[in-house]
């Protein structure tokens, strides 16, 4: 797994210089209402590789160990603070403010993996109104029967009037290591895996108040995926193209750079907001109200400013594009890992647009016009050729974004878990990393693929 700094999002120099579309096809766009040619509506199953659990019903809620905690039913169910376990200080770590949280805790059940896994990746939902927060912890089982610590995989609130949401940096026993966002094994090649784990939630309110964070859904993708510098492509299979809005990063530079040095580094938050008004959502004028007047699409500077982690000072943190995604009303959203394009062929066919994680050099993807270390896209279908029509936000303008790129390459930038830079040496990949967002009432064919994916 990339390290913090390999991890942050930030596009190389060539970005700037990517100005048109005359590198990219001009394919025309296929039609939305095309069949798939060659294999069935079928859900797909996740990866071999890859297990995925998720708590998020009011059974579920109840089967875990709550301490102050209570599941509420209703239309959604959810997480609350029932009554306070106790009451702790809280240091900020980037403003130095002290101050005090009553808190509560809920703790699942103990999953084992079906994978042994390398790497754990947790994502949530919640709701934190002003003055509450909550924190998510990992603890898990290795293969050589002990145990982790409790790691922090985040401290997350939706807003950031009352803690800096932030990863939390130098976690580690020797055996394993927190990067940002991501469980990982340090030496995979030992053999040493995690077997199981546990997650704890922590809700925190302000001390005296019926305030409480509303935690609707939480869990984790585990995996061990095989390290390749190369991955063969599937075979074509869909022609569709879904309608999602386009946004440029590159119409941000130099805005508001207390937020990961402004635009050029917002892949993430940019991807993310496509796909939360893909699906009918956006923030109001209210919402809106703090970003300077006439800034173009003043929603992807939200987007920045509502996803960005105060420790690895970046809005590429995995989890919190999800959790911003699920502050929308009635929407679900999850990080995973998917084995092929056929898996994302899968979701496009039933409306499901995906945000993908890869790193490339210039030469090795036609028609970007650029390299990058990390960088978020938003695939939104494929062409008769079944080759990729990708919303890039790393391009001039909205209508610039827009991309169609050769099926072989992108799937293998995608996909594999090793790579070399510009100067030869070995780097990681994200081995098929993404961000699926969807509504909380869904189709039933979009159901029948979230579920054979193990996300709902």
């Amino acid at each position: 797994m990339p390290s913090p700094t390999s991890r942050r999002t930030v596009l190389t120099a060539a970005i700037a210089a990517a100005a048109g579309t005359g590198a990219v096809s001009s394919a025309a766009s296929a039609s939305a209402a095309a069949q798939p040619r060659t294999r069935t509506d079928a859900p797909s199953a996740a990866p071999s590789s890859v297990d995925n659990r998720f708590w998020s019903t009011y059974t579920e809620w109840r089967c875990g160990s709550g301490a102050g905690t209570r599941a509420v039913a209703g239309r959604r169910a959810g997480l609350v603070i029932g009554h306070p376990l106790g009451r702790t200080d809280y240091t900020d770590p980037h403003t130095g403010t002290t101050a005090a949280w009553d808190y509560a805790t809920w703790t699942s059940p103990v999953h084992r993996s079906t994978v042994p896994a390398t790497e754990v990746i947790a994502s949530w939902n919640a709701d934190t109104p002003a003055g509450t927060w909550i924190q998510i912890e990992l603890r898990g089982d290795y293969s050589d029967g002990t145990e982790t610590p409790w790691y922090v995989m985040g401290r997350w609130a939706a807003g950031d009037g009352d803690i800096r949401r932030t990863s939390v940096d130098d976690q580690t026993d020797g055996k394993s290591s927190i990067w940002t966002d991501t469980f990982s094994v340090d030496d995979a090649a030992s053999g040493l895996r995690l077997l199981s784990y546990r997650l704890r939630l922590t809700l925190y309110r302000t001390p005296g108040t019926r305030l409480t964070p509303t935690v609707w859904r939480v869990g984790a993708m585990a995996s061990d995926i095989p390290d390749r510098f190369t991955v063969p492509a599937s075979a074509p299979g869909l022609a569709r193209e879904l309608p999602v809005p386009r946004y440029s990063q590159n119409v941000h530079v130099g805005q508001y750079p207390e937020y990961d040095n402004g635009g050029e580094a917002w892949c993430s938050p940019t991807s993310s907001q496509m796909i939360i008004e893909y699906w009918g959502r956006r923030p109001t004028a209210e919402d809106l109200a703090w970003v300077k007047p006439g800034l173009e699409d003043p929603q992807v500077c939200h987007a920045a400013r509502f996803t960005y982690d105060h420790q690895y000072e970046g809005c590429g943190n995995w989890p919190f594009n999800a959790a911003y995604a699920a502050t929308y009303e009635d929407m679900n959203a999850a990080v995973t890992r998917l084995g092929s394009l056929e898996d994302l062929e899968t979701l496009v066919r039933a409306g499901i647009p995906v945000i993908t994680s890869q790193s490339f050099l210039k030469t090795e993807l036609t028609g970007a016009g650029y390299g990058t270390s990390g960088h978020l896209m938003t695939v939104i279908g494929f062409t008769e050729d079944g080759d990729v029509i990708a919303n890039d936000p790393a391009s001039p303008s909205d209508e610039a974004v827009r991309r169609v790129y050769l099926r072989a390459e992108w799937e293998n930038i995608w996909l594999r878990t090793k790579r070399y830079d510009a100067n030869g040496k070995v780097r990681s990949g994200t081995g098929g990393v993404c961000y699926i967002f969807w509504p909380v009432r869904v189709s039933a064919a979009q159901r029948a693929v979230l579920r054979g994916l193990d996300l709902l």
